[in-house]
């Protein structure tokens, strides 16, 4: 699922459901992003690394070992990454939790399941479709 960086935008995909993650990466790689996946925090850290044209990172909140708002305050504190735009996504997050990564200046929170138009919407005001997408409509 990764492709050249100049044809498409990249985002990162952080889920340790990997049901979930690859239907949302396939989601989106349809609607021209190229997806980078992951099921941990430090698989994470790794495809940041590794992939440096990686535009917006996608993570979900709740995973065992280190969660989502770990991986966020890695990224904004140490990271050379720290101003990549950053959604949260749970199916199980308490109040507290929610206030506490939106804190974290992240993007936008989604409760699972996902509202998959909102999430276009959004990404495509972030990361408007490169133009080489455009004549595929």
């Amino acid at each position: 699922m990764q492709h050249q960086s100049s044809e498409r935008h990249e985002l990162l995909l952080v889920d340790d459901e990997e049901d979930i993650l690859l239907e949302l990466a396939e989601l989106l790689e349809l609607e021209g992003y190229c997806c980078h996946t992951a099921i941990s925090v430090h698989k994470a850290l790794e495809q940041l690394t590794h992939h440096p044209y990686i535009g917006l990172v996608i993570t979900d909140l709740r995973m065992p070992e280190e969660n989502g708002a770990q991986l966020i305050q890695h990224m904004r504190e140490h990271c050379s990454r720290q101003h990549l735009p950053i959604i949260v996504t749970s199916g199980h997050a308490e109040a507290d939790e929610v206030a506490d990564v939106l804190g974290m200046n992240v993007i936008d929170f989604f409760k699972k399941p996902i509202y998959h138009t909102r999430l276009l919407e959004i990404l495509h005001r972030l990361l408007p479709p490169m133009p080489v997408q455009a004549a595929r409509y």
